[in-house]
């Protein structure tokens, strides 16, 4: 024991039933610790710091343990997840999200999926710190281990950049309530899905408005569309709710990824794409439209929310204005 702190991982079944099982359903993505946020600790905690990433491991294990811990120090170092001192499990509290900052420099910027990660936060009722950031603003450890990317989800010793990653972090270690949805049924959504937000942003990035490239980019956005009321059109009867998955009754993290992008399609068509451009998305695209109402409704999509205004700004950025 050294200043109260045993030279011992916790308890190695522990930490390798937790991490083989978030590592079994996030297999394509990076997860990066960054160096300068363990080097921040307390020098009382490093000597654990270090056995936790598989250095110095105490002389006094068995073989099998130091055998079993170097298993598990090998999935926390090609994932880079980190085992902490407190337990395999994540507990909440600490959190800070680092997002794109408003064109004031300060207020909560334009971002869809810095958007999609504060909706699945304020779904499950997690508590955190809001960051938007410039690329003045924004910590130097993020630049130099991160590349700046942000979202940056920053959970005491570990980061997570890429919204789909923050995601699927938050939704295996905080499960109230569950929002993966069953696969099969995830896989059948995402093919509608598949390809909508680049069909919106080369549409709205796209000037001057009206001409021939214009309507391709308009037509190829209604292609988009139509597979989106396809499978959300209710033909044989079996839809409970609203929502993207399965028979609709539960909201999952492919609707609050969603729903930011259509709140951007929606605005981006009013303030640029109008008169004979705009895509009639209420005509043409019911079922499309009474989804949209449906989840723009959602109290964590609306606790999230930022003005139009805004969406405004970043897309006439986008347009080279």
């Amino acid at each position: 024991m050294k200043n109260g702190v045993k030279r011992t991982i916790r308890p190695v079944a522990t930490a390798i039933i937790s991490l083989s099982l978030f590592i079994a359903r996030s297999q394509s993505f990076t997860l990066v610790s960054h160096p300068s946020i363990a080097s921040k600790e307390p020098k009382s905690l490093q000597p654990v710091h270090s056995a936790a990433l598989g250095l110095n491991a105490p002389t006094e294990q068995s073989s099998l343990s130091k055998a079993c811990a170097r298993s598990a120090m090998s999935m926390v170092r090609n994932r880079g997840l980190e085992i902490r001192e407190e337990g395999a499990t994540p507990m909440p509290g600490g959190m800070t999200l680092y997002i794109k900052a408003g064109p004031d420099g300060t207020s909560v910027g334009d971002c869809p999926f810095a958007h999609f990660v504060r909706t699945v936060l304020h779904e499950k009722g997690l508590e955190y710190d809001l960051r938007p950031s410039t690329q003045e603003t924004k910590p130097q450890w993020l630049i130099d281990h991160y590349e700046g990317k942000m979202p940056a989800l920053r959970h005491r010793k570990e980061c997570y950049v890429e919204s789909d990653v923050i995601a699927q972090y938050l939704d295996f270690f905080f499960q109230d309530p569950p929002l993966a949805g069953k696969k099969k049924l995830v896989a059948e959504a995402e093919e509608a899905v598949d390809g909508f937000f680049p069909a919106i942003a080369r549409y709205l990035k796209h000037t001057p408005d009206g001409d021939e490239e214009d309507e391709e980019l308009k037509n190829k956005l209604e292609v988009a569309l139509g597979r989106l009321e396809d499978h959300l059109s209710d033909q044989e009867g079996k839809k409970k709710g609203p929502f993207l998955v399965g028979d609709g009754e539960d909201f999952t993290l492919l609707d609050a990824s969603l729903a930011p992008k259509l709140y951007h399609m929606e605005t981006g068509l009013e303030a640029f794409k109008g008169g004979e451009g705009a895509v009639d998305v209420a005509g043409k695209f019911p079922a499309v439209k009474k989804y949209m109402e449906s989840v723009f409704a959602r109290p964590s999509f609306a606790e999230a929310l930022y003005p139009k205004e805004t969406v405004i700004w970043g897309w006439s950025n986008a347009r080279g204005g």
